[in-house]
């Protein structure tokens, strides 16, 4: 059976007293509740809305995560703002099963659909499920050997906190990798980018997953985070080492990478 630990969620009170939610801002302190109710809303349509929106390239940028990674046998993945479990599934069927992944997310009712899949996928061994902030993460320090984040640093409050969490959690010579949506690098490419999120986006989300309102957030989250260039150097001042990044798809999404020295 699954090991399983829940702790409360616990929204951060440190940093700026607004933040960015979407194209509004925010008290800090409201952030984590809002981008909940986004995600419990849309929870039990999430995996077909990612197809649905990425044309399902997200399942290529998930690969290039891994293979990146090159999961082992007998090591440790901690799958932050896991969603549905994508990134941790896929570790353990590359790494085998003397490897051990835990997903974790603020969001219970992702967890549950990610359980859930985990259970169809029959994996029940080595797999645990926690339920924490990303910016808190109820893990010992210095206890994984792979670090994974896939389209969740744009949600958390406090970016420095949750990059200087998933530091503190690898152990020395861990690897931490983020996949998340970026600035496209080809000039030809943005005003095409800009029409499909803007017009297409929220529609699909009206009418698949009943919540157009979510996916105009989700959009507007993408614009308000930062380049390739601004994160790769959040992730020096979290105390990464060796920090690169790859642009996939004209630089519409990009891995970026750190190391824990």
């Amino acid at each position: 059976m699954f090991q399983t630990m829940i702790k409360a969620p616990k929204d951060s009170k440190s940093g700026p007293d607004n933040v960015s939610f979407g194209f509004r801002d925010v008290d800090a302190g409201e952030h984590g509740g809002l981008v909940r109710d986004v995600f419990d809303s849309v929870a039990g349509r999430y995996d077909l809305m990612n197809d649905l929106m990425s044309g399902g390239l997200h399942r290529l940028w998930k690969s290039a995560l891994i293979d990146w990674l090159n999961p082992k046998p007998r090591t440790t993945l901690i799958d932050v703002a896991s969603g549905t479990g994508d990134i941790a599934f896929r570790f353990l069927e590359r790494a085998g099963e003397t490897a051990s992944a835990a997903i974790c997310d603020v969001n219970e009712q992702m967890l549950n659909v990610g359980a859930e899949r985990a259970l169809d996928l029959g994996l029940v061994s080595g797999l645990s499920v926690i339920c924490g902030d990303a910016q808190s993460l109820p893990i010992a320090s210095n206890s994984a050997d792979a670090c994974a984040i896939a389209f969740g640093l744009r949600n958390v409050t406090h970016r420095d906190q949750a990059l200087a969490e998933m530091q503190r959690i690898l152990r020395p010579g861990g690897h931490f990798l983020c996949l998340e949506f970026s600035h496209p690098v080809l000039p030809l490419l943005k005003p095409l980018y800009d029409l499909y999120s803007f017009k297409v986006l929220p529609m699909l989300g009206a009418r698949v997953a009943g919540d157009e309102d979510a996916y105009r957030y989700l959009v507007e989250s993408i614009r308000t985070f930062p380049d390739q260039e601004t994160l790769l150097s959040e992730l020096g001042e979290a105390g990464f080492g060796n920090v690169s990044f790859r642009n996939l798809s004209g630089g519409i999404v990009a891995i970026h990478s750190g190391w824990r020295i």
